[in-house]
């Protein structure tokens, strides 16, 4: 299994060792939604346990569909990063700083995904942790700065950089490493294109390359032969639009971060308001980052969880966001045996869902609004044409990248509404004015 030309290798003690595994490092997901739960403010608890937030919120992580499919069926561990994850800013809801600042750090060097959410970390540790008070409006104290306490973060970078990357750096690898944390050769969309921005753009690009040869306003003999739908990893340009770059996709992405990291520093909120950068910079950096996979979408889905119990806004973006976010992960599931599987599991999370945050916040305005509504229940007939109709039309010959390319473009409508809505909330909702940091 070590040798790394031993390709395609399998045995039943592999499966054993890479399934127990799995299970036996979920327990650091499961500690860390334990003490996330020991943050959620209970005011809004019903009288039976199941309509309390912190049953609601433990639920909602414990049994997440994609985390579920992803981990168990799909194989990865991603539930132990999770973990560090949440455990993290559970820490800094709990103002144990230097604790969350030190897991982030390693996280960081077990997946460098996590890079996406560093300004978030470092804008609001330096805010919250090295700035020690405010003014009464909620303005920065600036000579209440602790050069002591930043030194004591930088140490804490250094030390856990230093021991993950110094054998590299001794044996002079250091260059093959980024070189395989940053692929740039692989092309601005996987083999199924992550339902995000480029996606819709590249939908753009192959409809107006359809329409193009169709009205003989393309000549055949220019197309590029790197085909977006070859379901192949590689680079392609682009048919009619301008191709993208890999520093096109850097620039979109901090832009679009941006606006996020100044309103953490600006209009502070405490721990809520550095979750929701955290959030926005996952999704910003999903919705814009080069060659995203569509498992990404679970680093914004996860922390949300955390938002969802907390107001009824929070929880409607929060179901959207999750509703289409796991619908758009049913591709890495494609065998035969796998499809009642995944809708049965989807079907029941999604259910649950609604129905308990519906109870949690029933006094107020419905969740979804009728656009919103019938947006989800369209989810339905997407499934239904990709799985039952298309296979027995003539078009599977032709375009079979039809239901995938669909499933992308109609899951990218839905998250880039979710990363609006939300990022209308943080730029439209007040300062919280303190003297002292929370």
């Amino acid at each position: 299994m070590l040798n790394v030309r031993n390709l395609n290798y399998s045995s039943s003690r592999t499966l054993l060792f890479q399934r127990f595994s799995v299970i036996f490092t979920d327990t650091l997901f499961v500690y860390a939604v334990h003490e996330c739960c020991k943050c959620i403010d209970g005011k809004k608890a019903g009288k039976e346990l199941t309509e309390k937030p912190k049953f609601i919120l433990s639920v909602l992580l414990l049994w997440n569909f994609g985390l579920l499919i992803v981990d168990h069926i799909h194989f990865q561990y991603n539930g132990f990063l999770s973990g560090l994850m949440l455990l993290s800013i559970a820490r800094l809801f709990q103002k144990r700083h230097m604790e969350g600042a030190f897991l982030f750090a390693v996280l960081l060097h077990f997946k460098h995904i996590y890079l996406y959410v560093a300004p978030a970390y470092g804008v609001y540790l330096l805010r919250s942790y090295c700035f020690t008070a405010n003014k009464p409006d909620g303005s920065i104290r600036w000579n209440s700065f602790s050069f002591l306490r930043l030194i004591s973060l930088g140490l804490i970078v250094f030390l856990v950089s230093a021991l993950s990357l110094g054998p590299f750096l001794a044996l002079n690898q250091l260059p093959q490493v980024f070189s395989r944390l940053f692929p740039f050769k692989r092309g601005l969309c996987h083999a199924y294109w992550a339902p995000n921005f480029w996606a819709l753009y590249s939908a753009l690009d192959k409809m107006l390359s359809i329409i193009g040869l169709e009205l003989k306003l393309l000549d055949p003999s220019k197309i590029p032969k790197a085909s977006m739908t070859s379901g192949l990893v590689q680079q392609f340009q682009h048919t009619v639009l301008p191709s993208v770059t890999p520093l096109a996709t850097l620039i979109c992405t901090l832009i679009a971060i941006l606006p996020s990291i100044f309103c953490l520093w600006f209009k502070p909120q405490g721990p809520r308001g550095f979750l929701r950068c955290l959030i926005l910079c996952a999704l910003s950096s999903f919705m814009f980052g080069w060659h995203v996979h569509e498992k990404a979408i679970l680093l914004a889905v996860l922390p949300m969880s955390l938002l969802s119990v907390g107001k009824a806004g929070d929880a409607s973006m929060f179901l959207i966001l999750t509703t289409t976010g796991h619908y758009s992960l049913f591709p890495l599931l494609f065998t035969a045996p796998e499809l009642p599987i995944k809708i049965l599991l989807m079907l029941l999370f999604t259910i649950y869902s609604i129905s308990s945050l519906k109870t949690l916040f029933r006094k107020e305005k419905p969740l979804f609004n009728w656009m919103e509504t019938f947006y989800l229940l369209g989810l339905g007939p997407l499934e239904v044409f990709c799985e039952f109709v298309f296979p027995f039309t003539s078009w599977k010959l032709k375009y079979p990248f039809i239901p995938l390319l669909l499933t992308s473009v109609y899951c990218a409508v839905g998250i880039t509404y979710a990363w609006f809505k939300l990022y209308v909330s943080v730029l439209t909702d007040p300062p919280v004015g303190k003297t002292k940091k929370q």
